[in-house]
């Protein structure tokens, strides 16, 4: 079927070449000489786009823009001009044109711009299916010739680019495709992180980690000059990906990289050990009364600005002046905007921000959520949808003005988890459901990567005997006892706290005010 085009102009009859033109590449043109006809065609015809010239005796172009939007708001229109004066383009696109044309117009300009806003989705449906399946067999390639966390953090980026670049492919053959590639790079991933964790905590060849990342990112920044630190807790490099464009607004990036979050990728323990720069068994030692073990009561993120406080004398920064704000609701989140006047002056403003964290676990707890979040995609869309609506960037927009140089970063990732592996423990055996820790622990070896020696890899031990089993791929841990009720609570939601590229490959930018 034809696209209808509207044609508006008062010489349209010179313009019968082009139309001729335009109707052998498939489209239907209805001419009109008069904005009053268009308007009447408009009620009672459905149109795809309408060209529409902008200089006309009587109701102008400019003009009849709102008109035809009241008429029909989904009608694309494209204005044709032969002035280039920045309030006429200004007064245009403010009235939502799709696009416009100077002239004198040929025809291929014509066909460009009809392409572009009526089949655009297509054409780029199309180019992205034709690219992935010439990219498909190197990506399949490429996994085995992974060796450093270089190469598995770059692998990782070029997945997530096609992930997003198949948000907006209808086709979900290829996305599932990809979905399957990425599944089987968690499988060897899993293994690359049992081989080399336990070294990079004891040598030299290491990538940065959640508690190295702070003296050697952050620290040199806050040492030249005002810093917004944004730590938006359970970030992913893909979610990152898709609201940078909000932050871009008032920031020029400086700066992209990644690090890896330690084991286990949960906040009680990435987190401390980010704000800390030391590992959890060392956050014991030096702070006993502060860290609190999975099986003990007490609110386990609780002492996160005194362990920042303490890792700035260490390193150097103990003059500086530092405030900390924790957001955990949209009312304390206004108020932060409110109140951005009285925090404006510190040298390191550290803003924690929970909302993705609380949205993944919404999934799983609300019905509403929980179909609204369905896979990765929607996930993706959803944030950034809150983001955008959201008072942090406002305080974004403040900080920008204030001169802060900003730094987005994140304490983990989660993974959509959909098979569920069976653990038997004690009552003693920690909760969560990517990793758990006990020492009485009975779980499938395939599913896991089982540590018997946590002091190893500088964990806690709750007792003498306690382990560590961390999940891979998108395995959950259920137990025994009320499987089925469990595993059909847990499947399909987002966990974290295992060993998955979305959990331990997380995002840091740094930007700096426009």
């Amino acid at each position: 079927m034809s696209e209808k085009i509207l044609w508006i102009d008062d010489e349209i009859d010179l313009l019968r070449p082009h139309i001729v033109f335009l109707e052998k590449k498939g489209y239907h043109v209805t001419p009109v000489n008069n904005v009053n006809e268009a308007l009447e065609l408009i009620d009672s015809e459905k149109f795809a786009l309408t060209l529409i010239d902008e200089n006309m005796p009587g109701i102008s172009g400019l003009e009849a823009i709102p008109m035809i939007k009241q008429r029909d708001s989904s009608l694309k229109i494209v204005m044709v001009t032969k002035s280039e004066e920045e309030h006429i383009m200004e007064e245009a696109i403010g009235s939502q044109i799709a696009d416009y044309i100077l002239k004198p117009v040929n025809p291929n300009q014509i066909l460009l711009s009809l392409k572009k806003n009526l089949q655009e989705d297509n054409l780029v449906e199309q180019k992205t299916i034709l690219q992935y399946q010439q990219e498909f067999r190197n990506l399949s390639m490429e996994l085995s010739y992974l060796r450093t966390y270089q190469d598995w953090a770059e692998y990782y980026k070029k997945i997530l680019s096609w992930e997003i670049k198949f948000d907006k492919v209808a086709d979900n053959e290829f996305a599932d495709l990809l979905q399957s590639q990425k599944e089987e790079a968690n499988i060897q991933f899993a293994k690359f992180i049992e081989n080399n964790y336990e070294d990079w905590l004891n040598g030299n060849e290491k990538p940065l980690m959640s508690h190295t990342l702070f003296k050697e990112k952050i620290k040199p920044e806050v040492e030249k000059e005002k810093v917004l630190l944004l730590m938006v807790d359970n970030l992913r490099y893909d979610q990152w990906k898709v609201i940078e464009p909000l932050f871009t607004k008032y920031y020029n990036k400086v700066s992209e990289d990644y690090y890896y979050s330690i084991l286990p990728t949960a906040t009680q323990y990435a987190r401390n050990s980010f704000f800390a720069g030391l590992m959890p068994s060392e956050i014991e030692k030096r702070f006993p009364e502060k860290w609190f073990n999975d099986n003990e009561d007490g609110n386990k993120n609780e002492f996160e600005r005194d362990f920042l406080e303490d890792q700035m004398k260490r390193i150097g920064l103990g003059s500086k002046s530092m405030k900390y704000l924790k957001v955990l609701n949209a009312d304390f989140e206004r108020k932060i905007y409110d109140d951005f006047n009285q925090h404006k002056n510190n040298d390191l403003l550290v803003i924690v921000y929970n909302f993705i964290d609380i949205l993944s676990h919404a999934k799983t707890d609300n019905h509403i959520v929980d179909q609204l979040i369905r896979d990765d995609k929607t996930f993706r869309s959803l944030t950034s949808n809150w983001f955008e609506n959201s008072s942090l960037i406002k305080i974004i927009k403040l900080a920008a003005e204030s001169g802060y140089k900003l730094v987005i970063t994140t304490d983990h990732g989660t993974v959509y988890v959909k098979k569920p592996s069976k653990v038997v423990g004690d009552r003693e055996t920690s909760t969560n459901i990517r990793y758990k820790t006990g020492k009485s622990l009975t779980y499938d070896d395939r599913d896991v990567w089982a540590i018997t020696n946590p002091e190893k890899l500088f964990l806690p031990k709750g007792n003498l005997s306690s382990k560590y089993i961390f999940a891979k791929n998108n395995i959950f841990l259920a137990y025994p006892k009320n499987y089925n009720h469990f595993v059909n609570y847990y499947k399909e939601t987002y966990q974290h706290g295992g060993i998955s590229l979305e959990e331990c490959i997380i995002p840091i930018s740094i930007l700096e005010p426009k």
